[in-house]
């Protein structure tokens, strides 16, 4: 029942162009624009393409990418297989992890996580904002011989998911209107209406947590809860997905739920640095 983000056909036509701030039109930098643009295309193709499949799913010719996959390759950022097909290489996830805010909060949230699933019979992820949208950077499964959950480096909607709802929740008015600027939707991300997104992180404010079924996945509910930093604002936040069992296993209910993770966010948000007002 593991949950996975990957699509589930070749990608049509060449990727989406994010928005662009006044910044990036006034200083262009097209080879590291074309370089971007192929990393980012074969993250979506774990089978890898052929040169001039890159070129045309990016609307480009293969004479114009050639010098930039050949020195993607000798960097070790992507690799051929059998001589043919390039895909990506772990040296991205590598570089990942060697960042410091996010190697932190992922050592901190290790245990209490594992503690949180133990506990709730659920799986539990942990969520950032990151490039307009929503990230998974860390994942317990449930001990159950059922477990629902996301995959690390899973991207969702920032703007339909308990995780987006928090993020933009516990932020100043500032960072929340950046965020949106920033937002880019993710595979499946619904349409929203903008009034009806900021009632829903107005609710989410005042009850200091989300809880929402999930419009991406019929029978699960998702909590969420904040973890801040050292800022009053929300640094990420603790998920559970909740899924209901019907036969006569007693499991814990989502009031139950709500209470270990109010815990566990409270606990990991001290480890990142918050300390909270009187």
């Amino acid at each position: 029942m593991k949950r996975s983000n990957r699509a589930g056909g070749r990608t049509a036509g060449p990727p989406a162009r994010r928005k662009q701030r006044p910044a990036e039109v006034r200083y262009p930098v097209p080879a590291l624009d074309k370089g971007l643009d192929v990393l980012e295309l074969l993250a979506r193709e774990p089978e890898g393409l052929l040169l001039n499949e890159i070129a045309s799913s990016l609307g480009r010719t293969p004479s114009e990418l050639f010098r930039m996959v050949i020195g993607l390759a000798r960097r070790g950022y992507i690799e051929q297989r059998q001589g043919e097909r390039y895909t990506l290489t772990l040296k991205l996830f590598e570089l990942a992890h060697r960042h410091r805010p996010i190697k932190s909060l992922t050592a901190a949230a290790a245990p209490l996580m594992l503690r949180l699933a133990q506990r709730a019979l659920q799986s539990c992820h942990l969520t950032v904002f990151h490039a307009g949208r929503v990230m998974v950077v860390s994942e317990v499964d449930s001990p159950e011989r059922y477990a629902f959950g996301m995959k690390i480096g899973a991207l969702v909607g920032l703007t339909d998911t308990a995780s987006g709802y928090v993020l933009l929740a516990f932020q100043d008015e500032a960072t929340r209107r950046a965020m949106l600027e920033a937002h880019q939707k993710a595979e499946g991300e619904l349409d929203v209406d903008p009034v009806k997104l900021m009632k829903i992180v107005r609710d989410v404010e005042r009850q200091g947590y989300a809880e929402v079924q999930s419009r991406q996945t019929h029978g699960v509910t998702n909590i969420a809860f904040p973890v801040f930093g050292a800022s009053a604002h929300a640094h990420a936040v603790l998920n559970v997905p909740y899924i209901k069992r019907i036969d006569n296993k007693v499991t814990p209910s989502i009031a139950d739920i709500k209470e270990l993770l109010r815990e566990s966010a409270a606990e990991l948000s001290v480890l990142m640095g918050h300390v909270a007002s009187d």
